[in-house]
């Protein structure tokens, strides 16, 4: 899959499923809405104090899965950063996002509410429509 493919194929999505660790090592899981940069940047938002707000300022890592309703999907792991309001990067990735979510933007301005963002290191397509499913693993330099 070449990473405009990939690109067209997560900013075709609107949910994914992310994992992180609790504190006390147990698994954690929830859906959450998703933008992708060219880059393959993935932009999320979440609470400030929600679980896995907590659980990726101490990890900084992540596991997510995007697609699954059409028999594709892709499995990606990778840092994690907080986007600070007054960083270089938070324009830039607040407007892909509201691109996706045009309700962001009134997000953005609520103190309780935290963006991040996923730089994957490593993925997983896989494509079970017909026949032998395709399996490709994913590299990010």
């Amino acid at each position: 899959m070449q990473k405009t493919e990939l690109v067209a194929f997560i900013g075709a999505q609107k949910w994914a499923v992310e994992a992180t660790v609790a504190a006390d090592g147990g698994p954690q899981a929830a859906v959450i809405g998703v933008a992708v940069t060219d880059d393959v940047e993935i932009v999320f938002d979440t609470g400030t104090r929600a679980r896995k707000a907590e659980n990726l300022r101490r990890t900084k890592r992540m596991a997510l899965v995007v697609g699954w309703d059409e028999g594709r999907t892709v499995q990606l792991e990778g840092a994690v950063d907080e986007v600070a309001r007054e960083s270089a990067d938070h324009a830039r990735l607040l407007a892909v996002y509201v691109a996706k979510f045009p309700d962001g933007a009134a997000r953005a301005a609520d103190p309780d509410i935290a963006f991040f963002r996923l730089r994957p290191s490593w993925g997983k397509y896989s494509d079970f429509r017909g026949g032998a499913p395709t399996i490709e693993e994913l590299r990010f330099g």
